[in-house]
């Protein structure tokens, strides 16, 4: 449902922002501001800032910023109508009533159920572990040296030996089968019904809001298959969802690992590792490297060291690559995985591990090295020419330049031969590059033309963050400026906010923010405009200086626009007269 503004607006004046971030951050009194270490990204010294008088926060360390509601969509992970109606119940603010299609609503009603009896399936897994039946699970648990507390915090459980227990347990609690069987925890079928999961320690499968979307459990004795994870249901999507990441996305850590079954993360985190993830049984996907980059820019794989590990290792490097994920691989040799590395060398020899881990790229070609035996001319030469094919992957040349460097280096391979053989290559295989004169040409021109579009921009982002920090300077461009000025379509209706606020001595910034929830970017963008000291840094020439220089600029931008978008002859003459004009305009902060 979409609240109308004046709704909106009413519960985020009802939420005042230091009272809601004060929950989650400790923040310190600091002049006007308060301060806090960013819960959105690892740092050591305060760069978090919150403002009761905008009712906004910002950090100057990540660029994350925005209003009440936002900082809880963050910080939570909820969506805008989560926390909306979060703030609102907090507030007493009563929401209008959603209208549903019955379609809708009955949807609606089939995934709360849905929650609910996963719900009730892990407390009940849970309760059976530490009954006499769950014996043989909880001693499986211990066994892998799980404390108490650590099956705790994960929720740990056993199902029964008995086929049909939980559906038993499940209809005893009122539900249909046609409710049941579509849960993933039961079979229906016309002979009779069972569970999904029995005789298995039992691992509930939680989404980033610590909800129970799904099981994973691990068969006690020789059956099969070991693994058995929920089918698809409408709350599971395997290839949507990772395994500890309701946790892992809190760690305050600037990456997140990245490893294969459920023990391998457990382990890791009760060793202090809390920003371990892993997969649901299924190769690494698209969605997952999406998911992964809401939380971090930063990857360290550890999957298993042996032959299946390594594959998997070379399937997701290229996925998150091109998701704009920095990744680095961790070497666990002499051991296979995570947990039996921690078990026999323990967490700081791990952390160790962590910090060498190696770049993707050169594990790419230290994996394609095992293929060919370096002692025959004929493979070592198919080597080279499929690292050099590797090379040309690296579309833009001063990265290319750099990984031919390391590649040389780290496998004893001849720079300049290696270089001869990417050109080469490079001019048989495809348009990778062109000449280097022609390519340095190329490259010139469009850094030319991106840098006057980044100061146009700037000049104008410049402008609105002074106009919104410091009022007075209304009065400076009065007759000069319009919002009609700022021609970049998002700060020209930003400018519109700001110009129609100041005039009716409104001006909000945090209200103004609201506008752009929909949008990730835009608002990203918006609220970056909304944070900047610069009162204390206009008293001196150069920032008066700079000011009427960036007037200047965002007028002369504007009218060049018009003259290029002229409809008539006599529009143009008009917006010749003007550009003449802007010599003699004479802005000053005095």
């Amino acid at each position: 449902m979409r609240y109308s503004e004046d709704i909106i607006e009413e519960v985020r004046v009802r939420n005042d922002i230091v009272d809601i971030v004060s929950g989650y951050v400790k923040l310190q009194k600091k002049g006007s501001n308060y301060f806090g270490l960013c819960p959105f990204h690892n740092e050591k010294s305060p760069s978090f800032s919150v403002s009761p008088a905008k009712q906004m926060y910002y950090c100057f360390g990540c660029g994350a910023g925005g209003n009440v509601i936002t900082f809880v969509m963050e910080y939570e992970n909820y969506s805008f109508s989560e926390a909306f109606k979060m703030l609102a119940d907090r507030a007493g603010v009563k929401l209008p009533v959603e209208e549903y299609s019955r379609e809708a609503r009955e949807q609606e009603d089939l995934r709360a159920a849905l929650l609910e009896m996963n719900k009730l399936a892990a407390s009940y897994f849970y309760y059976q572990l530490k009954k006499p039946q769950g014996e043989a699970g909880y001693r499986y648990l211990k066994d892998r040296q799980l404390s108490d507390e650590t099956i705790v915090r994960f929720g740990l459980g056993y199902s029964n030996k008995t086929s049909d227990d939980l559906y038993r347990y499940l209809r005893g609690k009122g539900y249909e089968d046609s409710v049941l069987k579509q849960s993933g925890l039961v079979t229906i079928e016309e002979k009779g019904s069972h569970d999904k999961f029995w005789n298995r320690v039992m691992f509930p499968i939680m989404d980033v809001n610590n909800r129970v979307i799904g099981f994973g459990g691990r068969v006690m004795g020789a059956g099969e298959p070991k693994y058995l994870n929920s089918p698809e249901t409408k709350l599971f999507d395997k290839s949507r969802n990772l395994y500890g990441l309701n946790y892992a996305r809190l760690s305050r850590e600037k990456y997140i690992l990245i490893c294969e079954g459920y023990m391998d993360v457990i382990a890791m985190h009760q060793a202090g590792f809390t920003n371990a993830v892993a997969s649901l049984g299924t190769a690494f996907t698209t969605q997952h490297a999406q998911l992964l980059k809401r939380y971090t820019d930063k990857v360290i794989l550890t999957y298993d060291s042996d032959g299946a590990g390594q594959k998997a290792a070379l399937r997701a490097i290229p996925i998150l690559r091109d998701a704009g994920v920095s990744i680095r691989v961790l070497n666990m040799e002499p051991y296979k995985d995570p947990d039996e590395f921690i078990k026999n060398l323990g967490a700081e020899e791990f952390k160790q591990r962590i910090e060498q881990a190696q770049n993707s790229f050169l594990f790419e070609i230290e994996v394609l090295k095992k293929n060919y035996k370096m002692d025959d001319p004929e493979q070592k030469t198919e080597f080279y020419n499929q690292t050099a094919r590797k090379l040309l992957e690296f579309p833009e040349a001063l990265e290319r330049e750099n990984y031919l460097e390391a590649v040389s280096r780290e496998f004893f391979i001849n720079y300049q031969d290696l270089k001869r053989l990417v050109n080469r290559l490079g001019s048989t295989l495809g348009p990778v590059r062109t000449s280097v004169r022609g390519e340095e040409e190329e490259n010139g021109k469009n850094q030319r033309k991106k840098e006057k579009e980044d100061g146009v921009m700037q000049s104008q982002r410049l402008l609105l963050t002074w106009l919104i920090e410091n009022p007075v300077l209304f009065d400076k461009i009065k007759g000069v400026i319009t919002p009609d000025d700022f021609i970049e379509e998002l700060y020209h209706k930003v400018a519109q906010m700001v110009f129609d606020g100041h005039a009716a001595g409104t001006l909000n910034p945090a209200e103004i923010l609201n506008h752009f929830i929909d949008d990730d970017d835009q608002y990203r963008t918006v609220a970056g405009l909304f944070h900047a000291s610069l009162k204390e840094s206009l008293d001196n020439e150069e920032q008066k200086k700079a000011f009427s220089e960036t007037i200047m600029k965002v007028k002369k931008n504007s009218l060049d626009h018009a003259s290029r978008h002229a409809a008539g002859i006599e529009e143009l003459q008009r917006i010749i007269k003007e550009q003449a004009a802007l010599r003699d305009l004479n802005i000053s902060l005095d």
